[in-house]
């Protein structure tokens, strides 16, 4: 908040006109009432999206309403009618293309691995693990390294939650094995969002913007595997020693959990055919991938009603479109609302003044690695899409150090992303913001190694 503070008393001399930058339109009304009330209008609905819980209001409500009182003063301060209302309605509709692109990849993935879940396919591998009955220093390894190498292809949250019931599955009653394996778990979780397109929003909308291709997302898989491996050798000698007792777990993938998987694997392959070589956005790909699980549950329903009948019971049909209902639609109106806040505040004139501010005066590097640090406090979101709309002039090495900050900086406080405050709510007591405060110092290394790592890259290895 007092980096946005900071933003406004820096905009005393701007002039008040509509200009038209790289980043898009900018009407220069940082120094007017309008920027004013608009930046504290943001400031507030963020300060209620952090208190949800205590305030028991959804995070969508705030921020959409900010997003809605932010362009109706824009819209009433440039009239109806004119040039400036005409760029009004553009700089709007620009922003909610961005939005819709990403609105509409994010509903197929959701809907993919709620269909995943509600097959089975979860629930099968946390079966298999608990039976194996690994010790606690392997099953810290394993989660880990699963959470690092599932997450790339699923979201960090979904990751976490489905490694957390393993680890509060066997780890029953050993406080310190839960405290350690979750925090692991984050660090995991984000980090290998990090490395791929499809494993975080911010990826996500990098890519989408077009500031790195698909396959340039690799280049921060070992930056990746330093930010999570160095708090997790350093945990790993207080970890308890021993094994669980083992449990009876089964776990069964129901019919067509399999062909999902397997649909899903080709959703993802046409996605980047059509954005790599067709040059069409993710979410037609995406969009594709939809049709084909359709198809494919039209044949699961056929099978249910037809097992059914065969066998005297009720009938259950399967349709997608009972998925689809069950999606975080918090989760998707909260990135309206925050598309459509930073997008005022871009037409407004804050960005690229903060551009200018922070980038011109730190030096891309710096600034980027001071991002992702916000990120522990501020969503990685609002972060990457303002940078985005910021536009600062960077070369394709920077534009992968932001996405790389900005998706492991989360873990540096449990609170700093998706899958932290999950985990907070599934081990309640257990794994805590001060359990994981006691080690952030560990997970501090961590950044520091991967943007370490990442520049020499860039320079002796990519340059």
């Amino acid at each position: 908040m007092r980096w946005f503070a900071a933003l406004a008393l820096l905009s005393a001399s701007t002039p008040l006109m509509a200009t038209e930058t790289g980043a898009g339109v900018n009407f220069q009304l940082v120094a007017h009432p309008i920027g004013w009330v608009a930046l504290a209008l943001f400031v507030l609905a963020y300060m209620a999206v952090i208190l949800e819980e205590r305030i028991h209001i959804a995070k969508s409500k705030p921020v959409m309403l900010a997003a809605a009182l932010i362009w109706g003063m824009i819209s009433w301060h440039n009239g109806g009618t004119g040039t400036d209302a005409n760029l009004t309605r553009e700089a709007f509709e620009a922003m909610f293309l961005e939005y819709a692109e990403i609105f509409f990849f994010l509903v197929v993935a959701m809907t993919y691995v709620t269909a995943m879940g509600e097959r089975g396919v979860f629930e099968a591998l946390r079966s298999q693990l608990i039976r194996y009955g690994f010790s606690y220093r392997s099953l810290f390894w394993i989660t880990g390294l699963l959470a690092f190498l599932i997450s790339p292809v699923l979201d960090n949250l979904t990751t976490a939650l489905v490694m957390s019931a393993v680890i509060l599955a066997v780890g029953a009653g050993n406080a310190r094995f839960i405290t350690l394996a979750m925090i692991n778990l984050v660090v995991a979780a984000n980090a290998g969002g990090a490395w791929s397109a499809f494993g975080d929003i911010t990826t996500l909308m990098v890519w989408q913007a077009n500031k790195a291709q698909f396959f340039d997302f690799f280049r921060l898989f070992f930056p990746a595997v330093v930010n999570w491996l160095v708090p997790a050798l350093i945990m790993f000698v207080a970890l308890p020693k021993g094994r669980p007792a083992s449990t009876e777990s089964h776990g069964r993938i129901k019919h067509g959990g399999i062909s999902i998987c397997l649909t899903f694997a080709l959703t993802i392959a046409i996605t980047v055919i059509g954005r790599q070589w067709l040059g069409m956005p993710a979410a037609y790909g995406m969009l594709t991938g939809l049709a084909l699980l359709n198809l494919l549950a039209s044949r699961i329903d056929y099978r249910q009603r037809h097992y059914a009948l065969a066998h005297g019971a009720e009938e259950q049909g399967y349709s997608i479109f009972r998925i689809i209902a069950n999606a975080e639609w918090d989760t998707l109106l909260f990135f309206y609302g925050v598309f459509a806040c930073v997008g005022g505040l871009a037409a407004l004139g804050y960005l690229e003044l903060a551009s200018t501010k922070l980038y011109g005066n730190l030096g891309p590097t710096t600034a980027n690695a001071a991002m992702g640090v916000l990120s522990s406090v501020v969503d990685n979101i609002p972060i990457m899409f303002a940078v985005i709309k910021m536009n600062p002039p960077m070369d394709a090495s920077q534009w992968l150090l932001i996405t790389l900050t900005a998706g492991v900086g989360g873990s540096l406080l449990s609170v700093g992303s998706a899958a932290g405050v999950a985990l907070m709510g599934a081990a309640r007591g257990q794994y805590t913001f001060m359990s994981h405060l006691r080690w952030s110092w560990a997970i501090a290394l961590g950044y520091a190694a991967s943007i370490a790592l990442h520049l020499w890259l860039a320079r002796f290895v990519f340059g």
